[in-house]
């Protein structure tokens, strides 16, 4: 009955419409009772045939509205009848959307059947939570992955970035950390994704087993710059269904980059300046307007634990998303193509990446181990050009003896295969018996 009610207060009391006068680019531009628009306000346009074409205003020029579609502008004509609705867009979110892959739009994608309604509409551009009346951060999260359960310990409700280049196992880190972390739910967002790729990551990366307790948002590179851009908002509402619910989410969006593309195809659209590596302003401020969606609840309720990928161009770590996104998080994982091209996965350089909430949530006894261990990997690292040319002579060093002593030991614990798990405790464990191996002179 609420949901009906819900139906009843969206229908519009009177029909406001306009009509197409000029199409440019993508960008279309309607006349009409202006005054009565807003920003963000859809609009359906009717074209050629009897069909229809959802966009949404994006702004306002020399008293015309300016209108971006959700899809191709194929029927569009000038003159065309576009009518102007009241409601932003909402979705009703259920429990029973859990193992289903949707687009932008709330529509089923899996040839499943129709979704289940929910009561409660949600809107797609929520608010974040106040900053004063969250809660913090949990314990430890444990997302099944050795290193980063050891070296980047996530914790309950916070939002990490992951940083890499194409073809270095995103995908694969991704899926396991679905697979394998204690959470409740998790929500998966393809932004932009290769439309080959998706059922492959669905069927092979997730399997039976991850799709079960989560949903997959898609919107694949070959959409619209809105579809994409939806498809991220949808992922964060989605999110906060769950949370409100009292329960831990696991958020995990590829990626923040295609995103920021979208948003850029936007504003320039619209006519604003290109700025850094010409993505305009607006790309910057709904970057943390999205990211803030995430994290902890409310006191007592659920929260949103998020992992953001970042697909840095040609490998450039300070390009200006990366830089950007970097400021928002609360930690980086970064992933190296060098790492993957010698078959270690998951591809995750321990010495540049950082949790800021783990120091107050790794356990006291452990912290010395994990200091060891860095110690020797940046020994390692310093040294290792030496090392590979056959330039540094045996004994020269202790420290180095011992960190060469280590290397292929936590090389092969620093990587794990796609179907395996391990605790934070095990790992702990594991690292600690291989640290042992160089006996008291090490400490």
């Amino acid at each position: 009955m609420r949901a009906l009610t819900a139906d009843i207060e969206a229908i519009d009391e009177v029909e406001v419409f306009g009509r197409v006068k000029t199409v440019q680019g993508l960008l279309i531009e309607v006349v009409g009772p202006v005054r009565e628009l807003r920003v963000g306000g859809r609009v359906m346009i009717e074209t050629t045939g009897g069909g229809t074409l959802a966009a949404e205003i994006i702004g306002f020029r020399d008293g015309h509205a300016l209108c971006l579609p959700f899809g191709p502008l194929s029927g569009v004509r000038l003159g065309c009848r576009a009518v102007f609705k009241s409601h932003d867009g909402a979705v009703y979110p259920a429990d029973a959307w859990l193992g289903r892959v949707i687009n932008a739009n709330a529509e089923p994608i899996d040839g499943k059947g129709p979704l289940a309604r929910g009561v409660e509409p949600y809107g797609l551009k929520q608010v974040p939570l106040p900053a004063h009346e969250r809660a913090r951060v949990g314990a430890p999260l444990d997302v099944g992955v050795r290193v980063l359960n050891t070296f980047a310990t996530i914790c309950d409700g916070q939002r990490m970035g992951i940083f890499a280049g194409s073809g270095v196992g995103k995908s694969v880190l991704m899926s396991m950390m679905v697979r394998n972390a204690a959470a409740d739910v998790a929500v998966v967002g393809l932004i932009g994704e290769r439309g080959r790729e998706v059922q492959e990551f669905i069927t092979d990366y997730l399997g039976a087993a991850g799709i079960k307790q989560a949903i997959v948002v898609v919107a694949t590179s070959d959409e619209a710059a809105l579809m994409r851009r939806q498809a991220a908002y949808l992922t964060l509402t989605l999110c906060e269904y769950y949370r409100d619910q009292g329960k831990r989410v696991l958020c995990l969006m590829d990626s923040l980059t295609r995103f920021a593309q979208a948003q850029r195809e936007i504003g320039l659209a619209i006519g604003e300046p290109p700025t850094a590596k010409g993505y305009p302003p607006t790309v910057f401020t709904e970057l943390p307007r999205l990211l803030e969606r995430a994290g902890p609840g409310l006191v007592n309720s659920g929260s949103v634990t998020g992992l953001f990928t970042v697909l840095v161009e040609g490998d450039d770590h300070n390009e200006p998303i990366a830089d950007a996104v970097r400021g928002i998080l609360d930690g980086h994982i970064v992933m190296e193509r060098a790492i993957a091209e010698r078959g270690r996965y998951p591809a995750v350089n321990v010495l540049r990446s950082i949790s800021r909430t783990m120091p107050q949530c790794v356990p006291v006894p452990v912290r010395p181990v994990l200091q060891r261990a860095r110690e020797f990997m940046s020994v390692f690292a310093d040294m290792e050009e030496l090392i590979r040319l056959g330039a540094y002579r045996k004994g020269s060093d202790p420290q180095v003896d011992r960190a060469i002593a280590l290397y292929p030991a936590l090389e092969v614990f620093l990587g794990q295969q796609r179907d395996e798990r391990t605790t934070i405790a095990d790992g702990y464990q594991m690292l600690e018996a291989i640290l042992d191996k160089v006996g008291p002179a090490s400490k």
